[in-house]
């Protein structure tokens, strides 16, 4: 699988994933066969700063960090587009994880 086909297939999972939901690199990996790639999602997502119809603000590590927002413009652009949705977010960690897991 080459880079473009891997970056393609993380994009079209990240679509799905609902307003007010969050996933994982992890997650994403695992749903598209790559199940040990999760760090080659978030080079997919640190990618996708281009194309608006890509939620990457969706996805964080499996603790519930936000551990992509430095990839975001701004200080807090990624908690802010998180609580825009309902997310909260302390610390740089999502709370109530499981609450807003979505399962790809």
């Amino acid at each position: 699988m080459t880079n473009t086909d891997f970056f393609s297939r993380v994009y079209d999972v990240v679509k799905q994933i609902p307003y007010g939901k969050i996933t994982t690199y992890g997650a994403i990996a695992k749903k598209i066969g790559a199940p040990k790639s999760a760090r080659m999602v978030g080079y997919a997502l640190n990618a996708s700063g281009r194309q608006d119809d890509v939620p990457a603000h969706r996805v964080v590590n499996r603790k519930g960090l936000l551990t992509g927002k430095h990839h975001f413009q701004g200080t807090n652009l990624m908690q802010q587009l998180l609580e825009s949705e309902g997310i909260k977010v302390k610390d740089n960690t999502v709370q109530n994880f499981k609450e807003h897991f979505w399962e790809p």
